[in-house]
């Protein structure tokens, strides 16, 4: 779904899009601060809170908030689609020249949007918030260093996993990002993927609000699987070597069993060690296989042309 700008009103300085999930207990809190350091630059901006169907009743303060000021925008998905479709919504309806995305559980502080936006205009089209202290539990911090590891050794790029979602881009690059529409969405190895001018700054991470992170370790890991695959076929190429290089072991060690056996003479034995092998190889060939597999179902996936999200209610569009 593409944006559908309000034609009669004026485009706003900046925007700050939020995508909102079980997030009740801490949007007027965060409208409150929101506000504040958005007036420190700029009265004209808009804050956009998308609620992707969390169950609680935040779409009910969103609408309460969008009532009370015209400067929120409120969209709620119609089923639950993830955090990446909702910034996705947000950057399709945005108007400002400036745009700052966010999380909602306030660990991203409002009051570091000025220095982001003071940084910007150095000549920056994005400049994220870099996270000298993150106020998480030892193992999430852990499991976020192994899965951006991995993920910069498997989609080629080097991705600093002490960033996330909090940044300031520019209408150029809003306007860049809106054209690629593909369905495995990750912001930040897309912002980096168009190349422009880019710099950060550290700021500090706060604890959460209130509740607890969403994100399991399962959809964590769905997340690093569709991200990885979106960006690269490395996993289709370390298996192509990775066959090649067990093709070339069988050959060495055939080769020494044939010599073996030509000059020394050779008893037929190993019948368990070579039905370990067997198993082995096979359970090799079926992950490899596995893999093929999840680039054709995720090609497969893209060739529908199915609407990325589903805007069940809003504030705004016009219906």
């Amino acid at each position: 779904m593409l944006a559908v700008d309000d034609k009669n009103e004026s485009s706003p300085y900046i925007s700050v899009v939020v995508p909102v999930y079980k997030a009740e207990g801490c949007l007027d809190e965060l409208y409150e601060r929101l506000k504040n350091s958005l007036e420190v630059i700029s009265t004209e901006f808009e804050i956009i809170l998308i609620e992707d169907c969390g169950g609680d009743n935040s779409w009910g303060v969103i609408e309460r908030l969008a009532h009370a000021d015209p400067r929120v925008r409120g969209m709620q998905f119609s089923r639950n689609f993830g955090q990446h479709y909702g910034i996705t919504a947000g950057l399709d309806h945005c108007r400002g020249e400036w745009v700052v995305i966010m999380d909602c559980d306030l660990q991203d502080q409002p009051e570091e949007i000025p220095r982001l936006h003071e940084k910007a205009l150095q000549g920056y089209d994005v400049v994220l918030a870099r996270r000298g202290q993150r106020k998480d539990k030892l193992i999430k911090r852990f499991t976020s260093w192994c899965y951006y590891k991995v993920f910069s050794y498997l989609a080629d790029i080097q991705y600093d996993g002490e960033v996330g979602n909090f940044r300031i881009m520019s209408r150029k690059v809003v306007e860049n990002f809106r054209m690629m529409r593909e369905r495995l969405r990750f912001l930040g190895g897309l912002v980096q993927w168009m190349g422009f001018p880019t710099a950060s700054i550290e700021v500090e991470h706060a604890e959460r609000y209130e509740g607890k992170s969403t994100y399991t370790f399962s959809k964590l890991w769905r997340l690093a699987t569709d991200t990885i695959i979106a960006h690269s076929d490395k996993p289709l190429r370390l298996a192509v070597r990775f066959g090649f290089m067990m093709a070339t072991i069988s050959f060495i060690y055939g080769t020494y069993i044939l010599a073996r056996a030509f000059f020394y003479g050779s008893a037929i034995m190993g019948w368990s060690s070579l039905i370990v092998s067997l198993y082995f190889i096979g359970g090799i060939i079926i992950a490899i296989l596995g893999i093929l597999g999840i680039y054709i179902g995720k090609t497969f996936d893209e060739t529908k042309k199915r609407p990325l999200y589903i805007v069940g209610k809003s504030t705004f569009l016009n219906r």
